[in-house]
C-alpha cells in the first residue's frame, strides 16, 4: 500500500504540472488505469485497496486542469466507484464523501459533464459537438464518447449514494453529501435544471427522505405547542442524525427549502411537487381529516411550523396550493377556527396567522378578497354621497349621546385626536369615510365608559400600540408591494344584489369575535392578532370593511364594527351579573400582567375577555391612526 501512495503521488504531481495532456497522462488513459484501479478496489486486492481508489480518484479530479469526464476512459471508472459507494458494512465512508464532493464540485466546473456521471447519454450536451467531446487537447482517436444508452428516468447511483450519505452518523460526512446535492442541484446551465428534474428521480428521493422522517415522529406523545412553535433549525448546524426526531425532520426541511432557493426553477418546481405529493397529500391530508383530536392538533401544528419556516418560493407555492386550493381540506381548516375544541379552534388561527405573514398573493385573494370584491356589503344608499353623510351624521350623534360611549374618561392623550363635529353644511366625507380622528375615536369610544380598565394601572391609552401598529402595517405593507393592488375602489355591485357573504375565513373570525366574553384568553389572543394583521394590509377593499365605522351595510350584513358594537350591548347586560366590577377588573388585569394571583375563578373569562376587548380596540384605534393621513377631511 505505501508503494501504491508513493507512485499515485508522483503521478498527481506530474499531472497537476501539465497544463495539456502529457505522455503520462496519454498512457494512464489509453491503457485504462483507472479502470483497472476500479477493480482491484472492488476486489480489495490487497486489502483496503479501495479506500486508496477513492483517495487517488480525489486527488485526480480535483488536481488535473483540463476537463476530461466527458471521456470514456475516464466518466466509465468513475461511474463504477461511485458504485463501490455506500455498500453495506462499508468503512470507507469518509473517503466515499470526499469522492462525491470532489466529483460534484468538477461538474459544477463543466456542468455538460452532468450526463456522464449521471450515466444520461441520449443526447450531446447543449452546445458541445461529439469532436469536442472526445479531444480535451492533443487526444487519441480512441478516447471516445459511449454510445447512448435507452433514454427514460433513471435512479442515479450518484443522487442515491449522496442520499444514503446524509444519514450517516459522522458528522462530516453528512455535510459533505449534503453539500454536492447542493452543488448539483445549483446548476444553472440550460438542461442541468431539466436533466435532474425530468430524467432522475431527485426529486422522489429528496422528497421520500422527508416522508421517512416525518414518519418517526411520535404523533401521539408530540406537544402540539411545541411543534408549532419549532425555532429555525438550520441544516449546516445538525450534520448528522440527532436522537431527537424533531430536529431530524426540521433540519432536513430546512436543507429542502434551502436547496429549492438555489436551484433552476424547472428543479424547484419539480422537488416542490414532490413534497406537495408524497408528504402534503398522501401523508398530511389524511391526517387532518381524521377524528382524533391529538392527530389533528399534531398535524396542524406541523403545517404551520412549516408554513412559518419555508422560504422557497416554489414550496411556498406548493403549501399555499395545498391548504386554499383544495377544497375540500380549505373549507375543513378554516371552520375549525371555530371548533368545538378550544385547542383546535387555537391551532387552526395560528396557521391562518402564519399564513398571512407569507409574501404570497393568493392568500389574502382566496381568503378574503374574493368575497369582498363586489362590495355587496354596501347598502344601495351608500351610492349618494348626501345621503350616506346625512346618516353618518344621524349614528354619530346617537353615539354621542349614549352614555356608556361617553369619551369623558378618554386620557389627555386619546384626546389629542378631538372628535370634530359632522355638519351637515361641510362637504362629505370622500366615499363615506370620516376623518381620521373620527375613525380613530370611533374604536376609542367603543367600549362603554364603566368597563374601561386600563387607566386604573395608568397603563397607555391607544398611543401604547402606535409603534407596533406602525411596525405591522409596514411589514404588511412590504408584504404586497409586488401585487399590484389597485388605487381606487371597484364600483358597488348594480342590478340584483346576491347576499352578502364575507367568506369562510371572515365568518369564523366574527362569529369567534361575538363570543369574545366567553373563550380562552389565549384564544381570544390569537384571534384579535389575525383580525388586526388582517386591517394592517394596505388594500382598499380590506381597509373600507375593517377600518371604516361609517359605512351603510346591506340587510343582513356585519362589519367588524357592527360586530363590536352587537357585542358591547351584550357587555353591558352582561357585566350587571358582576359586583364590584372595578375592582374584579383591576385584579384581573393585574393576573394578566402577573402582578396578582388571588384572581377568583367567578366571570374570570368574562373578565379578561373585556380586558382583551378594551386592548383590542386601542390596537384598531392605533392601525387606522397609522394608515390614514391626520388631514383627511
Amino acid at each position: 500500500m505505501d508503494t501504491f501512495s508513493k507512485l499515485s503521488s508522483m503521478l498527481l504531481h506530474v499531472l497537476e504540472t501539465v497544463e495539456h495532456t502529457g505522455p503520462c497522462l496519454e498512457y494512464l488513459l489509453e491503457h485504462k488505469l483507472l479502470e483497472t484501479l476500479c477493480t482491484l478496489g472492488k476486489a480489495q486486492y490487497p486489502p483496503g485497496m479501495v479506500q486508496q481508489v477513492f483517495l487517488f480518484f480525489s486527488k485526480f479530479l480535483s488536481q488535473i486542469q483540463k476537463p476530461l469526464l466527458q471521456l470514456v476512459n475516464v466518466y466509465r471508472p468513475v461511474q463504477k466507484l461511485i458504485g463501490l459507494c455506500v455498500l453495506p458494512g462499508s468503512q470507507t465512508e469518509k473517503e466515499e464523501a470526499q469522492f462525491l464532493l470532489v466529483l460534484c464540485s468538477r461538474v459544477k466546473q463543466d456542468p455538460p459533464t452532468l450526463r456522464y456521471v449521471l450515466q444520461i447519454l441520449d443526447q450531446p450536451a447543449a452546445g458541445t459537438s461529439a469532436s469536442d467531446q472526445s479531444q480535451p487537447g492533443t487526444q487519441p482517436s480512441n478516447h471516445r464518447t459511449e454510445p447512448p444508452p435507452p433514454s427514460g428516468q433513471t435512479e442515479s447511483g450518484l443522487l442515491s449514494a449522496l442520499l444514503q450519505l446524509t444519514r450517516s452518523l459522522r458528522a462530516p460526512v453528512c455535510l459533505k453529501a449534503c453539500h454536492s446535492l447542493l452543488l448539483l442541484s445549483a446548476l444553472q446551465s440550460e438542461s442541468s435544471g431539466e436533466i435532474l428534474s425530468d430524467r432522475t428521480q431527485l426529486g422522489e428521493l429528496l422528497a421520500g427522505r422527508l416522508l421517512e422522517l416525518y414518519s418517526l415522529l411520535p404523533l401521539e406523545s408530540l406537544d402540539p405547542g411545541e411543534v408549532q412553535s419549532w425555532p429555525h433549525t438550520p441544516w449546516s448546524s445538525q450534520l448528522s442524525q440527532s436522537s431527537d426526531h424533531m430536529t431530524n425532520f426540521f433540519s432536513w426541511l430546512d436543507f429542502l427549502d434551502h436547496l429549492m432557493r438555489g436551484a433552476p426553477q424547472v428543479l424547484a418546481v419539480k422537488l416542490a411537487q414532490c413534497v406537495h405529493r408524497f408528504w402534503l397529500v398522501d401523508v398530511l391530508q389524511p391526517q387532518l381529516l381524521q377524528m382524533c383530536e391529538q392527530v389533528i392538533l399534531v398535524s396542524t401544528s406541523v403545517l404551520c411550523a412549516a408554513v412559518r419556516l419555508v422560504q422557497s418560493s416554489s414550496l411556498m407555492d406548493q403549501l399555499v396550493h395545498f391548504l386554499l386550493r383544495t377544497q375540500t381540506l380549505t373549507q375543513l381548516l378554516l371552520q375549525r377556527c371555530d371548533h368545538i375544541s378550544d385547542q383546535i379552534s387555537l391551532a387552526s388561527l395560528s396557521l391562518v396567522d402564519e399564513l398571512l405573514q407569507k409574501p404570497h398573493r393568493d392568500i389574502l385573494d382566496v381568503l378574503v378578497l374574493s368575497f369582498l370584491q363586489s362590495r355587496s356589503f354596501l347598502s344601495p344608499p351608500a351610492a349618494g354621497q348626501d345621503d350616506g353623510h346625512a346618516e353618518d351624521s344621524e349614528d354619530s350623534d346617537g353615539l354621542d349621546e349614549d352614555p356608556f360611549f361617553s369619551d369623558s374618561l378618554l386620557s389627555d392623550s386619546q384626546l389629542l385626536l378631538h372628535h370634530p363635529p359632522l355638519s351637515s353644511s361641510g362637504p362629505p366625507p370622500l366615499s363615506g369615510l370620516g376623518s381620521a380622528a373620527d375613525v380613530v375615536n370611533s374604536f376609542l369610544c367603543l367600549v362603554p365608559v364603566q368597563v374601561r380598565s386600563s387607566q386604573l394601572l395608568q397603563e397607555g391609552g391607544y398611543e401604547s400600540y402606535v409603534h407596533d401598529a406602525h411596525t405591522q402595517v409596514t411589514e404588511c405593507r412590504s408584504l404586497s408591494l409586488s401585487w399590484d393592488w389597485p388605487l381606487s375602489l371597484p364600483p358597488p355591485s348594480s342590478g340584483e344584489v346576491k347576499e352578502f357573504f364575507e367568506g369562510h375565513l371572515l365568518k369564523v373570525l366574527f362569529d369567534r369575535l361575538g363570543r369574545v366574553l366567553e373563550q380562552p384568553y389565549e384564544l381570544n389572543l390569537k384571534l384579535t392578532a389575525v383580525l388586526s394583521r388582517l386591517s394592517s394590509f394596505n388594500h382598499l377593499l380590506l381597509h373600507e370593511y375593517l377600518l371604516n365605522p361609517y359605512i351603510h351595510l346591506s340587510h343582513c350584513s356585519r362589519s367588524l364594527f357592527s360586530v363590536l358594537i352587537r357585542l358591547m350591548a351584550e357587555l353591558m347586560q352582561r357585566i350587571q351579573q358582576i359586583p364590584n366590577l372595578t375592582d374584579r377588573l383591576l385584579n384581573t388585569r393585574r393576573d394578566l400582567l402577573g402582578l396578582n394571583h388571588n384572581t377568583g375563578l367567578e366571570h374570570l373569562t368574562l373578565l379578561r375577555g373585556l380586558v382583551v376587548l378594551e386592548e383590542f380596540c386601542k390596537e384598531l384605534a392605533a392601525i387606522a391612526f397609522v394608515k390614514l393621513p391626520l388631514d383627511q377631511q
